[in-house]
């Protein structure tokens, strides 16, 4: 029984090596990237489609929908990032039914946290330009810079946490199931984890969006005149 899958080495050549987390990150990407060209190969654009392509349009209308509720009024900018990020979280929890998997959001190193912490600043600076991504950091007064920054920092640690311990206390619960009672019982926890983690995703996935919706925000001015 192990803490995280950084522990599991599969390849080593001096200080190189290749850990659960390393291997199943990159195994997991390059099936969703095959999974996706094979599922969107035969897209019609007719009124004729395959339930296949209907059941695909749901999800994404579903996660547009999700996306536009955040307050991100350009669902389609967001849906790259955030849907990728979403799937990824989702398939990385689901493949834990599978024998010798190791989830590596089950790692603190894993760089899904650290990927809203590049994305925020990068649609920000998009939406509102350089100068007055900045300036949002001294809102309203110089006095808040530290603090502004110290929250950028905080959340991506607190994402990376949030994830990390979720998902690591699912597999120790289940491991320690298994040395202590029968068979049934552990497989009702993996369910219930199989939940857990689709939760965590889901989460994760509108903190993403939250965060990039602050960034994106731009101040106007009110041009409402009272009325006597």
């Amino acid at each position: 029984m192990h803490l995280s899958p950084d522990v599991v080495i599969y390849w080593q050549l001096g200080f190189v090596k290749i850990n659960a987390t390393i291997a199943f990150t990159w195994a997991l990407m390059l099936l969703l990237t095959l999974g996706s060209m094979l599922n969107t190969r035969n897209i019609s654009t007719n009124l004729q489609r395959s339930r296949w392509q209907n059941f695909l349009e749901i999800i994404v209308t579903g996660i547009e929908t999700q996306i536009e509720e955040v307050g991100l009024q350009q669902a389609k900018k967001y849906l790259y990032f955030l849907g990728t990020l979403f799937l990824f979280l989702v398939s990385a929890s689901i493949f834990t039914i599978v024998p010798g998997y190791e989830p590596p959001t089950a790692s603190l190193s894993t760089t899904a946290a650290l990927s809203v912490f590049i994305a925020v600043p990068m649609f920000g600076i998009a939406q509102q330009g350089v100068v007055n991504y900045l300036k949002s950091y001294m809102a309203p007064t110089m006095i808040m810079l530290p603090f502004n920054i110290i929250s950028e920092l905080s959340r991506t640690l607190a994402l990376a946490v949030r994830l990390f311990g979720n998902m690591m206390s699912g597999a120790m619960i289940i491991g320690i199931l298994l040395t202590i009672t029968p068979f049934i019982f552990p497989i009702v926890m993996t369910a219930l984890g199989l939940l857990t983690g689709i939760v965590q995703a889901y989460i994760f996935t509108i903190l993403a969006a939250v965060y990039i919706a602050a960034a994106t925000q731009t101040r106007q001015p009110d041009n409402r005149s009272d009325s006597k």
